[in-house]
């Protein structure tokens, strides 16, 4: 099965919130009209990411990076490439590439949220494929050429520290938890 072939089934079984069914057709219908083009960022017409929150349910926390090129607290995640058989293997390499954190698993039940939002150009925007991954007991994490910055936040900590589309995926991870 190819990447973008694993990204339609995903999106035709996301069962995310009711406010997110128009964001998930957009989705598809992007990857209607691009085919395998929509999945890579040369599509400036954009292109599907994929991404994972970092949490650490014992201790109520989650793991952003401080992205350096937007300066933004972020969840782990990016493009999509083409050794990535599917969008979770996608999500939990970006996260394991920009954490530093080795023995991360995905959340089981596939995408926790979509986002989709605009981007510097060339390309116009990221429709994101959201997952959540689990930090073992012991993790350790390093900062990566991607970043800025890593650090811990406790649950309540991220409204004051990321935008809403950040905020939205801790509330639907923690729900999901």
């Amino acid at each position: 099965m190819s990447l973008h072939d694993d990204a339609v089934l995903v999106l035709k079984e996301y069962e995310g919130r009711a406010d997110q069914a128009e964001l998930r057709r957009t989705y598809l219908d992007h990857l209607s009209t691009h085919g395998e083009d929509g999945m890579w960022k040369a599509c400036t017409a954009g292109h599907v990411t994929a991404s994972a929150l970092v949490v650490d349910p014992s201790r109520g926390r989650v793991l952003l990076t401080l992205h350096k090129k937007l300066r933004m607290w972020l969840q782990m995640g990016g493009h999509c490439e083409p050794a990535d058989t599917s969008l979770a293997v996608a999500a939990l390499r970006e996260a394991t590439e920009e954490s530093g954190v080795p023995g991360l698993t995905l959340l089981p039940g596939g995408p926790v949220r979509l986002d989709q939002h605009p981007i510097p150009g060339p390309c116009t925007q990221h429709l994101d494929v959201q997952y959540a991954a689990m930090a073992p007991a012991d993790a350790v994490e390093a900062i990566s050429d991607e970043s800025l910055d890593l650090r811990w936040f406790a649950y309540d900590e991220v409204a004051d520290v990321a935008d809403e589309s950040v905020v939205r995926l801790v509330e639907a991870t923690r729900a999901r938890l």
